[in-house]
């Protein structure tokens, strides 16, 4: 699969979702109307490195990595307990090789708040992926609902 598939899908089966490139990264969020100013994440695609997170060596060529936000009881179901968050620079404390591709694994940054990731699914792993897509996209439409109530009508 390429990334543009991956994102195309979101947008074509995800309600209410934008596509947002920032921090290298092209995210998909829960924007509908453009309300917030950001919207709430509900997939990134990754395609290299950062300063803080290298730890599945994006340098390589044609490897990218698929992140997404999961309800914590589901991350407990599919990998055990949250880590403790690493430090700036660190990696998630878990057994996992963060390097290995199309294998659902913990985030290896982001795994301390529930997020997993794959790197360059195949398309059987992409499709058991999309139950855990529309988990994350359901998760950010709570989150947006919840921080919708805090913008001033009119916004």
């Amino acid at each position: 699969m390429k990334p543009e598939d991956i994102l195309q899908y979101c947008l074509a089966n995800l309600e209410g979702t934008v596509r947002t490139e920032s921090w290298g990264e092209s995210g998909i969020f829960y924007n509908p109307g453009g309300v917030l100013k950001r919207g709430v994440y509900v997939l990134t695609i990754k395609e290299k490195d950062g300063a803080n997170d290298a730890a599945s060596r994006l340098d390589r060529p044609g490897v990218y990595r698929v992140n997404l936000g999961l309800r914590k009881g589901t991350y407990a179901r599919l990998f055990g307990a949250l880590p403790a968050r690493p430090p700036k620079g660190g990696v998630a404390s878990v057994d996992a090789d963060f390097s290995a591709p199309d294998r659902l694994i913990p985030h290896p940054v982001y795994a301390w708040m529930g997020w997993a990731a794959v790197l360059n699914p195949s398309p059987e792993t992409f499709e058991a992926m999309k139950p855990l897509i529309q988990e994350s996209y359901e998760y950010a439409r709570e989150k947006f609902a919840k921080r919708r109530r805090g913008v001033p009508a009119g916004i």
